[in-house]
């Protein structure tokens, strides 16, 4: 017989356990319910687009209304939710030893920045949201769908997801950080590190799927490119889900700020699909 969560949670019959559990189920499923309403809608727009089939006779085929159908295109998901997972998702954030009156962890004001906008971003496709922080020594990511905010320097675990990345990768040399295509062995610096400083970072976005999680990943070479890398997965969402079709893939992003504000985003090459 398998396991039946829901009728677990029903028999335990301890009632502080019996609240919190159906409180985390009930999350699980208003997701998972969100994510539904997405299939349908991109179902309905497929069999238009697809298979030539006008919208009325789709409606007779599953069995809603046509009044039904227009309300569902309206008022569904957006199909690039598919992008972030299922939900929910933990927007993950590093934190450092820095020593001020002692050494305590603290978070850079352009991390918290980022994982402010990555939660927005999440929340207007419908996703409940979370925050966890990640330590210099953690060597595992929590479970779940993730928005990781995080360079290699941070976290051996984040150096992991790194690893495994067939297109892209990020290193140090004697000049500093960068991005480098693993095909053409073309580099990525940062304009913070030039000679004339300009107001400008260079950014890592990858989405990956473990199993049955996605992780989201940007990392700036500096902490600012991370805030432009969020804000440039804000603007074009959607275009990254049509190009990609939600497959995993890796991008350069360079983004210009003026202090935490970021003035302006661009991808420096094509979305890098895994797998092609």
């Amino acid at each position: 017989m398998s396991y039946d969560e829901f009728a677990d949670v029903r028999r335990d019959p301890d009632p502080v356990s019996r609240g919190r559990r159906a409180t985390e189920l009930l999350a699980v499923y208003q997701q998972r319910s969100t994510e539904l309403a997405r299939l349908r809608h991109e179902a309905l727009e497929e069999a238009h687009e697809q298979l030539g089939m006008p919208y009325s006779q789709i409606a007779t085929a599953i069995g809603i209304t046509k009044g039904r159908v227009t309300q569902i295109r309206t008022s569904a998901p957006s199909r690039a939710r598919a992008l972030f997972g299922v939900g929910p998702v933990t927007i993950v954030l590093p934190y450092r030893y820095q020593v001020t009156d002692r050494e305590r962890p603290l978070l850079a004001a352009e991390d918290v920045a980022a994982g402010e906008l990555a939660k927005q971003l999440l929340e207007s496709f419908g996703f409940a949201t979370r925050t966890a922080q990640l330590g210099p020594d953690d060597q595992h990511l929590p479970e779940g769908d993730l928005f990781v905010i995080c360079g290699p320097k941070s976290s051996p675990a984040v150096a992991q997801l790194f690893e495994s990345d067939p297109r892209l990768t990020m290193a140090e040399d004697g000049s500093g950080w960068f991005i480098e295509n693993r095909a053409t062995n073309e580099r990525y610096r940062s304009p913070l590190d030039e000679a004339s400083a300009r107001a400008s970072d260079t950014a890592y976005v990858a989405r990956r799927t473990e199993s049955t999680r996605t992780i989201t990943h940007v990392a700036g070479i500096h902490a600012i490119g991370s805030l432009g890398a969020v804000e440039y997965l804000t603007q074009q969402a959607m275009d990254l889900y049509q190009a990609t079709a939600a497959r995993d893939f890796s991008l350069v992003v360079a983004s210009d700020h003026k202090g935490l504000t970021i003035t302006r985003t661009e991808a420096l090459e094509l979305p890098l699909v895994w797998g092609d």
